[in-house]
C-alpha cells in the first residue's frame, strides 16, 4: 500500500518551518482508495511569497488544528505504507520532524517520482511535477496546493507503475537499494561508478557547475553518507536538491586526496563548501629595499602579490623567526621593523648601526642576504613517495624549501633521487600552511616514505 503526500510550508527546511497544507491518497497499486486534506496552523507566520503562490494566507490557518492535532491521524495513515512523494526527500524530512515533534516515529520506505520518472519515462524535457504533468497530459486545477498536488502525483504515479516494464519501482524498494535515500535529481549510476578507494569527489548542480568538493579514503562510502539520515536543516534541503551529477578523481593516498581537495576548493570556490574557502596564509616574512638601497625585512600580514621569504599563521611565530636572524646576524632591528620607538638602536651594532647610515649598504645588505640564504636553508626540501593508483606507479608529494611545491604520479621503477628531474614529472600546485602542515605531519608519522633533499 502507499501513501502518495504533498504539503505546502511556509519555507524551505522543517527544523524552522512549519507545515500549512497536508494531503494524502492512500494507493492500492491501482488507484486511489482513501483521500485526506487538511489545512494546518502553524503557528508562524506565512511569508508574502509564498502565500502568492500557493494561496494559503495567514487568515486561512488562523482557525486550522495545529500540527499536533492532526498528527494521529497522519501517523495511522502514513504507518505502515510506502512513502510516496514528488521529491519524496523533502515532503518525508518535514513530515518525519513534525511528527516526531508530536511524540510519533514514522519508519517506512520512500519512493520519489522524480527519480522514478527519469528511470520510467527518460529522455523529457523537465521532471517538475508541472511539466511533467503537463507533457503526460494529467490536469490539476489546483497548483501548489496539497490536495491538487497529491491527486496529480497519485495519477502520475498510477501511470508509473503501469509503465515500469523494467521493475524499477520493486527494485527502489529493496532493503539494500538504498535508492530512495538519493538525492531527487542525482542518476544511480553516478553513485555506483564510485569505487572503494581514495580520491577526491565533485558534486555538479543543473548546469554542469561543481558546487561541493569533498575528499574521502573511500569515494563510495563517503559519498553515500552525505545522503543518509534525515537532518531537516536549510543548508542539507537545499543542497541535495542541487546534487544532478558527481565525478572524482581517484587517488593514490588519502594524503593526496587531502590535499587535492585543498586545492581544487581554491581553484573552484564552491558554493556548500565552508571551511577551507576561509584558509589564507596569515602572515609572511617579506624582503624589499628602501629609498636608500637598504634590504629590509618584515613581517606583515599575507600580500598575493608578494612572494614571502616564509609564511605563518600568526604574527607572534612570524617575529620569532625574524627576532632569530636579527640576533644570529646582527641585523638592525629598527630596519626590521621590531623597535619600533625612536629612542637609540637596541641592535648589537648600536651608533654604528645602517638606521643611523653609520654601516654601508653593501655591508649591511650583505648580512641581510646571508640570513636569507640560512632562512632557506633552514627550510627543508623533501618528498613523500607512497601508494600510487595502481601497482605501476607511486603517488610523490613534493615540499621544496618548506614550500608545497605540488604532486603527481611516477613510475613504480623511477629513482627519484635528483630533484630537477622529479619535478618534471610533477604538478606544480599553490600551497598554504593547511597543505604545508598536512605533509609535514604525514612525514612525522611515516619518516620510511620520506625523501630527503639538498636545500
Amino acid at each position: 500500500m502507499y501513501a502518495i503526500v504533498d504539503i505546502e510550508t511556509t519555507g524551505g527546511h522543517a527544523s524552522a518551518n512549519g507545515i500549512t497544507e497536508i494531503a494524502i491518497c492512500i494507493h492500492n497499486g491501482k488507484k486511489v482508495i482513501e483521500r485526506y486534506s487538511t489545512l494546518v496552523n502553524p503557528h508562524k507566520e506565512i511569508p508574502i511569497y509564498i502565500s502568492a503562490l500557493t494561496g494559503i494566507t495567514n487568515e486561512m490557518v488562523q482557525n486550522a488544528p495545529p500540527f499536533a492535532d492532526v498528527a494521529h491521524d497522519v501517523y495511522h495513515l502514513l504507518n505502515n505504507k510506502i512513502f510516496v512523494a514528488h521529491n519524496v526527500n523533502f515532503d518525508h524530512s518535514f513530515v518525519r520532524y513534525h511528527l516526531a515533534a508530536a511524540g510519533y516515529d514514522l519508519q517506512c520506505n520512500k519512493l520519489c517520482t522524480v527519480r522514478l520518472g527519469r528511470k520510467i519515462l527518460p529522455g523529457l524535457p523537465s521532471y517538475s511535477l508541472g511539466k511533467l504533468c503537463n507533457h503526460l497530459g494529467i490536469s490539476n486545477e489546483s497548483r501548489h496546493r496539497a490536495a491538487g498536488d497529491a491527486e496529480a502525483t497519485s495519477q502520475l504515479f498510477t501511470l508509473l507503475l503501469k509503465s515500469d516494464t523494467q521493475s524499477h519501482i520493486p527494485s527502489a524498494l529493496k532493503q539494500n537499494s538504498k535508492e530512495q535515500v538519493l538525492p531527487a535529481n542525482l542518476p544511480k549510476k553516478d553513485v555506483e561508478a564510485l569505487p572503494a578507494s581514495p580520491g577526491v569527489y565533485y558534486f555538479h548542480d543543473q548546469k554542469g557547475k561543481v558546487i561541493y568538493v569533498g575528499k574521502a579514503k573511500n569515494l563510495k562510502k563517503r559519498v553515500t553518507s552525505h545522503f543518509t539520515g534525515n537532518n531537516p536543516g536549510p543548508q542539507r534541503q537545499e543542497f541535495l536538491r542541487n546534487i544532478y551529477n558527481i565525478t572524482f578523481q581517484l587517488c593514490g593516498t588519502e594524503l593526496v586526496a587531502f590535499v587535492l581537495e585543498a586545492v581544487e576548493i581554491k581553484r573552484l570556490w564552491p558554493k556548500y563548501n565552508r571551511s577551507l574557502k576561509r584558509f589564507e596564509h596569515a602572515y609572511g616574512l617579506y624582503a624589499f629595499e628602501d629609498q636608500r638601497g637598504y634590504l629590509r625585512l618584515a613581517v606583515d600580514k599575507h600580500r598575493k602579490m608578494m612572494g614571502a621569504l616564509y609564511s605563518c599563521n600568526t604574527l607572534f611565530e612570524g617575529r620569532s623567526v625574524l627576532n632569530t636572524l636579527i640576533e644570529t646576524f646582527g641585523l638592525c632591528p629598527k630596519l626590521c621593523f621590531i623597535q619600533t620607538n625612536t629612542g637609540p638602536c637596541t641592535g648589537t651594532n648600536k651608533e654604528q648601526c645602517a638606521c643611523d647610515g653609520n654601516e654601508t649598504v653593501e655591508a649591511y645588505n650583505s648580512r641581510v642576504n646571508l640570513a636569507i640564504d640560512e632562512l632557506n636553508k633552514a627550510l627543508p626540501t623533501f618528498a613523500i613517495r607512497d601508494a600510487g593508483r595502481n601497482d605501476e606507479e607511486h603517488s610523490c608529494l613534493l615540499i621544496e624549501k618548506g614550500k608545497f611545491y605540488g604532486m603527481g604520479y611516477i613510475s613504480h621503477y623511477f629513482d627519484a633521487d635528483n630533484l630537477g628531474q622529479l619535478k618534471n614529472y610533477l604538478t606544480p600546485y599553490p600551497g598554504n600552511d593547511y597543505i604545508r602542515n598536512m605533509v609535514d605531519n604525514y612525514a612525522l608519522k611515516f619518516p620510511e616514505r620520506k625523501m630527503m633533499f639538498a636545500g
